[in-house]
């Protein structure tokens, strides 16, 4: 494994080739302030230039503070297996946390002294030149501003060559709601356009609606999952965007708002005075404004640049036209065998076309509900309603040989948000302790909830016990 140390990767923040944005090209509905400016530039080169297979660690709260880069790019081109790879990813990644951890403690105990430092306790401390806090290595040292950040380079690039089969419909769609449709780039930050993106909380599509927020505007159940499909839940989003910006009167609020929700954004906006996002980010310290909401817009203004400028970074990239249909909704229910046939389409074809329709439905266990949105290929879309009206009502809907192909989509629409059980850490209480009691492994707890290789809990903290537990009657 290769190390870059932190003053490369400081010398590539000022010197990265990246297109400057114009003022031109900027919607006046999306400002830049001065002071998001460094997150910006972190995740530009989040999405740019380092790889999947590389680990920024960074101080979470000034983003311009890069401590290292990990390089596990030669252990997959020696040979070395993908899982083991993570694996070694994950384990060099806590080890090389705890050593920055212990070595900011060290500087701080040394109240500014410098004679002695190893050039990397040096280059550390030379890094906070710019803060002249006597806490200033104490409080880097805290876990809240230690992080590690993967890169993201791969997936970004495929998720701009998938946006661009589905931009042009969902621009079309904001247009018509009123909306800037550089708002159909958030899907670019919620899921890098990923069509299957399921999160481990239950949200799922590329807008990444929790199933609560989804019922709202679609339709969400065991049959039908309308969160899946990118055209469906692209009008939802515009919805859902649409009323947070008349409730909270400005984009960057209404972008925040949809990763940390309306209400906790106005309540920010309340305690700073302020309607200025980079004040706000600044300054509020909300107990569920964690890093992800402070960066969400930052994140936002990034991906904008990086899509605007896309053959700049990945070059030229084949798209693929989406195929034209037409939507119709069901006035009775229909097994998916009797759909394709109808619809004179091959039935892996209609699986693909209908995200929303669940495993259930795919293999022809359950029909495609009455009131359901069906969308065909255009070619056959022609005469179905006729061709449905005259079939018989009683027709049966049979179990068919399942294909690979709907396999894959069945194994995709057959997600159904986790059970989510929470624990709250009482003081004294050990990792083993918990597990014991929800009969689970340590290595699940851990990996449920983000916990690093130390283990440490704190009094009050809330852990995600993983799906399909029983609490023990110890």
């Amino acid at each position: 494994m290769r190390v870059k140390l932190g003053f490369l990767v400081a010398f590539f923040f000022t010197t990265l080739p990246v297109v400057a944005v114009r003022a031109d090209d900027t919607h006046a509905d999306f400002p830049r302030p001065a002071g998001l400016e460094s997150q910006v530039r972190f995740w530009r080169q989040i999405f740019v230039e380092y790889s999947v297979h590389q680990v920024v660690l960074h101080d979470a709260v000034h983003l311009d503070k890069v401590y290292k880069v990990l390089d596990f790019r030669p252990e997959l081109d020696d040979g070395m297996s993908p899982l083991r790879v993570e694996r070694l990813q994950r384990a060099e990644t806590d080890l090389e946390l705890e050593r920055i951890h212990n070595t900011l403690l060290r500087l701080h105990s040394l109240g500014g002294a410098v004679d002695g430092l190893s050039s990397d306790e040096r280059r550390i401390y030379d890094m906070f030149a710019d803060d002249s806090s006597p806490d200033r290595f104490l409080v880097a040292a805290d876990d809240k501003h230690l992080r590690a950040q993967r890169g993201l380079r791969e997936r970004f690039a495929e998720g701009i060559r998938v946006s661009r089969r589905y931009l042009p419909e969902m621009e079309r769609i904001f247009r018509e709601d009123g909306l800037p449709p550089e708002l159909t780039r958030l899907p670019l930050v919620e899921s890098c356009f990923n069509l299957h993106a399921y999160s481990k909380v239950g949200a799922a599509g590329i807008w990444q609606f929790m199933p609560a927020t989804g019922r709202r505007f679609l339709r969400v159940d065991n049959l039908v999952d309308e969160r899946r499909d990118p055209i469906f839940s692209t009008r939802a989003a515009a919805r859902f965007l649409d009323e947070m910006h008349d409730s909270l009167g400005a984009w960057p609020l209404a972008i925040t708002a949809y990763n940390h929700g309306p209400e906790g954004v106005a309540r920010a906006v309340g305690q700073c005075g302020t309607r200025d996002i980079a004040t706000i980010v600044r300054d509020y310290h909300g107990s569920a404004f964690g890093f992800a909401s402070r960066n969400f817009y930052a994140e936002f203004l990034a991906a904008l640049d990086v899509e605007r400028n896309y053959r700049e970074y990945f070059g030229n990239m084949p798209v693929e036209a989406a195929p034209r249909t037409r939507e119709h909704r069901l006035d009775r229910a229909l097994g998916i065998q009797q759909a394709a046939h109808m619809a004179h389409a091959d039935r892996d074809v209609l699986a693909t076309l209908n995200p929303s329709l669940s495993s259930l439905v795919l293999a022809g266990r359950r029909p495609i509900p009455r009131g359901a949105r069906l969308r065909l290929p255009e070619g056959g879309a022609s005469g179905f309603e006729t061709r449905l009206a005259e079939a018989p009502v009683e027709e049966r809907v049979v179990e068919h040989k399942v294909t690979p192909a709907v396999a894959r989509h069945a194994a995709h629409a057959g997600r159904v948000r986790p059970a989510v059980l929470t624990y709250r850490v009482q003081r004294g209480q050990t990792l083993s302790h918990i597990a014991k009691r929800y009969r689970v492994s340590v290595a699940s707890l851990c990996t449920t909830n983000g916990i690093g290789k130390t283990g440490r809990l704190r009094p009050g903290q809330t852990l995600r016990i993983p799906r399909g537990v029983r609490r023990s009657a110890a």
